[in-house]
């Protein structure tokens, strides 16, 4: 087994890590070719996304002795520490030094970059450089690091590890599963339509947690539904079982989300991901989540479309009942913040409200004109593509009433059954 067998997906960066460790490796080969050994490598992303595993990957696939440091001592002792273990990396080079966590040296933040700790790493680099030492590091905010550490020369290649997305998560989740007693007809894909841009420490959390939802109902084996309601629990902060039930929310809220995902699925068929009336806490509210397609948010068709979904859930209300949605705030503020941006950053409507270096009552009054004419036009679109498929609002809205949460793949159901009834119909 090759030491980065352990890690699941991320293909790129391994094969990225992989050379960078055959240097360390094979440092001879390459020298002979007058290439010069690179000093440093550096991995930083958001917690809980496998940077660790990496590096001890990493260090087992270069094959040589590693000295790990953590912050584990007060800041005098930590700090003689650190030259302490450089000095010995040096002398039984080659060597790797592994800087855990290394935004944690120091309690600095932005505006204060350079503590004792980070200038000590900074000279024991440069007193290494040349002597078989290379130093790795992993951190999770990498703005409250000097910019002279991270400059070629210490640390000669950065790589950022993001959250696992596509085939990644399911493949992620299909391990973790792996590890638990399940039923066979668990939907991965759907699952990772679900989870995706999650930490694979998220992932873990979810399967963990559908195992204790299954215990607690008596099961023998975990299956699909628990794995939703943990999703729901863990990563919308919507506990299904503590919902209290109160018809005229429940209905408002089925009908402004069902406005959400029909605009949406219309616009872009099969971009619903979930949707449920489960109420977040200390909220009346539901939610929709979205896949977003292939080409967003850099196509501008696609950013309008989602704002057009947005407003399908205002929309909704008014095309049913005929009165005002008074639950659609966070949409409309988000909806013009979208739709500023067209305005102003990538002047999509003309050039008259562009702010250059200075701004004016009148530059301002226009730009707000012309940013509520647009969401109107919006709105209008929203409402006629709900008018034209009242059927299909009307199978959504009722759907959820009934079981409060739909998925994937119940959405699509629904979807192609009123598809099938609209071609009938013409």
């Amino acid at each position: 087994m090759k030491a980065f067998d352990k890690v699941i997906g991320y293909d790129d960066i391994k094969a990225e890590l992989i050379l960078f460790a055959d240097v360390i490796k094979h440092t001879e080969k390459y020298l002979k070719l007058g290439a010069a050994v690179p000093s440093g490598l550096l991995l930083y992303g958001e917690p809980g996304l496998g940077k660790t595993l990496m590096a001890n990957c990493f260090i087992a696939e270069a094959g040589c002795k590693a000295f790990t440091l953590r912050k584990e001592k007060p800041n005098r002792e930590f700090i003689n520490q650190i030259k302490e273990t450089f000095e010995k990396a040096k002398k039984e080079a080659p060597s790797i030094v592994f800087l855990d966590d290394m935004d944690k040296f120091a309690n600095e933040d932005d505006d204060h970059p350079n503590a004792e700790e980070y200038v000590t790493v900074q000279a024991c680099i440069d007193k290494c450089k040349g002597h078989g030492v290379f130093v790795l590091a992993t951190v999770n905010d990498w703005h409250c690091l000097p910019n002279s550490l991270l400059r070629a020369g210490r640390f000669d290649k950065v790589i950022e590890i993001g959250a696992p997305s596509g085939k990644d998560v399911e493949r992620i989740i299909a391990y973790f599963l792996s590890q638990k007693q399940i039923i066979g007809n668990i939907d991965t894909e759907e699952l990772a339509r679900l989870m995706d841009g999650r930490s694979c420490a998220e992932l873990e959390t979810v399967i963990n947690e559908a195992g204790i939802y299954a215990g607690f109902a008596d099961k023998e084996k975990i299956d699909q539904e628990d794995i939703v309601k943990a999703n729901l629990r863990m990563m919308f902060d919507a506990p299904e079982c503590m919902n209290p039930v109160n018809n005229v929310d429940t209905k408002n809220a089925a009908l402004h989300e069902a406005g959400h995902a029909v605009v949406a699925e219309v616009l872009n068929p099969g971009s619903v991901t979930l949707m449920s009336v489960c109420r977040r806490v200390d909220s009346t509210e539901g939610f929709t989540k979205f896949c977003r397609p292939e080409g967003y948010p850099s196509s501008k068709e696609l950013q309008e479309h989602a704002i057009i979904s947005s407003l399908g859930g205002k929309a909704a209300i008014e095309v049913v009942y005929g009165t005002a949605d008074m639950g659609c705030n966070s949409d409309m503020h988000e909806i013009f913040d979208k739709v500023a941006v067209f305005v102003d950053d990538n002047c999509t409507l003309g050039f008259e409200t562009f702010e250059r270096c200075v701004s004016s009552e009148y530059l301002l009054e226009r730009k707000d004109r012309l940013i509520a004419s647009e969401v109107a036009r919006y709105y209008q679109i929203a409402k006629r593509i709900l008018i034209e498929n009242r059927a299909f609002l009307d199978a959504v809205t009722e759907a959820l009433i009934d079981h409060k949460t739909i998925t994937f793949r119940e959405m699509q159901t629904i979807r192609e059954r009123y598809a099938d009834k609209k071609a009938q119909c013409t």
